[in-house]
């Protein structure tokens, strides 16, 4: 037997479900155990109009207890996504994000334009920010420790002049604009450069080894500083 105590004034309903049927009672005080009522100080049979009333109090009450549930969710996403707005922000105000799980310092974002290895190199060696000057290329292997699939940073792609909006997956809501150079460069079978130097995309999470060091299309230089990895 199930037991449904609805007060809805000026009477409170007793439901008591017996197998496919329904029996209904005003009760001021009502208790049941064991599928036996063992108080009940008033037992009226109710009419149809008084439980029809609870009926549609009872089904306005969970529509508004969804209403609340979606209320509540939206604001959680919107919340999530102020969070993340403001991590960006402060990432950029700052200028740099250092990475708590390797000490690494990350210039908070990436040079903007078109540029080939060897002055990719330069671009951070002569970098001066946050009162630093050790700024050096990153290592293919430190930009894959950045990659996080779960990770949404606005960012940029295509040319100067003619960015368009792209979201990529990388830690500490870095602004990028393109792939990235990297540091590592690819040597031939006698251990010397090859001439071609690895890059990584923050898209997909690939690295690549097989452009050219002059090579400059959708090129960037990032920025690192801290003990090499």
């Amino acid at each position: 037997m199930n037991l449904i105590l609805l007060r809805v004034p000026p009477v409170s309903l007793l439901i008591l479900g017996m197998g496919t049927g329904l029996r209904l009672y005003s009760a001021p005080f009502c208790a049941a155990q064991d599928g036996d009522i063992l108080r009940c100080r008033q037992r009226v049979p109710v009419v149809r109009e008084q439980f029809e009333v609870g009926e549609c109090i009872v089904k306005c009450w969970a529509k508004v207890a969804v209403l609340l549930l979606s209320v509540a969710a939206l604001n959680g996403g919107a919340q999530s996504a102020t969070e993340n707005q403001s991590r960006s922000q402060d990432t950029q105000v700052r200028g740099f994000w250092v990475d708590p799980s390797t000490g690494l310092m990350w210039a908070g974002k990436d040079n903007g334009v078109n540029i080939n290895w060897k002055n990719a190199v330069k671009y951070c060696r002569d970098l001066r920010l946050a009162g630093y000057s050790d700024w050096r290329l990153a290592t293919l292997s430190e930009m894959e420790g950045i990659y996080d699939e779960n990770a949404h940073s606005s960012g940029q792609d295509g040319h100067q002049g003619t960015y368009t909006p792209s979201i990529y997956h990388v830690k500490g809501n870095l602004f990028l604009t393109g792939t990235q150079w990297s540091s590592t460069r690819r040597m031939d079978d006698r251990g010397k450069p090859s001439g071609f130097a690895w890059r990584f995309s923050f898209a997909d999470g690939q690295p690549f080894g097989g452009d050219e060091e002059w090579f400059t299309t959708n090129k960037r230089a990032h920025c690192v500083r801290g003990p090499q990895k």
